[in-house]
């Protein structure tokens, strides 16, 4: 087993969800865990409610494992990914269709500078304004990807899986050059 993966669904979302799904089989496929945590309980409470629990739920998770793990999140879960991993030490963020804020929630979307992180959106992303995202991007000087795509992304799997790939395979090589 190469790590652990932690992937986080959207709000309105299930851990069965198409884009978590398909990158857990790319990490299953090169030998990491995965795991998908259900948020969909959390959800219930309303966008501003349900980011302290699925905060908490990652936590818990992070918690319970022998190494920090990989990252992985879409919209809301890139949100609480990102807020969890300010908290939490983490391997990495794979994070997708970022909000930069929740309406209602108290703070704005953060994440530890000192990880592997990529960002990946789509141009035409109705929900996220791709605007706050590359300013985000901007400021901490994070790699972005963006996509001909929706906030859904649907119609960009083959090339996220891709990225995902690589990523994961400057993860192996930054662990085995630190090893040395």
């Amino acid at each position: 087993m190469r790590g652990q993966i932690i992937l986080s669904h959207g709000s309105d979302s299930g851990p069965d969800a198409a884009k978590v799904s398909a990158l857990a089989a790319i990490a299953e496929s090169l030998g990491w865990s995965t795991q998908r945590p259900d948020y969909r309980e959390d959800d219930l409470k309303g966008y501003a409610g349900s980011v302290a629990p699925r905060v908490a739920r990652l936590r818990d998770a992070i918690d319970a494992l022998d190494a920090p793990p990989v990252l992985v999140g879409s919209s809301m879960g890139a949100f609480a990914a990102g807020l969890a991993s300010l908290e939490r030490p983490v391997a990495g963020l794979f994070l997708l269709a970022t909000p930069a804020a929740i309406p209602g929630y108290d703070a704005a979307f953060d994440l530890r500078q000192d990880v592997p992180t990529l960002l990946i959106h789509g141009w035409h992303d109705e929900l996220c304004p791709l605007d706050d995202v590359y300013a985000f991007a901007g400021r901490r000087g994070l790699p972005l990807l963006v996509l001909d795509d929706d906030h859904r992304l649907g119609a960009s799997l083959d090339a996220i899986g891709a990225q995902f790939r690589l990523f994961l395979d400057r993860l192996l090589v930054g662990a085995s050059a630190a090893g040395q």
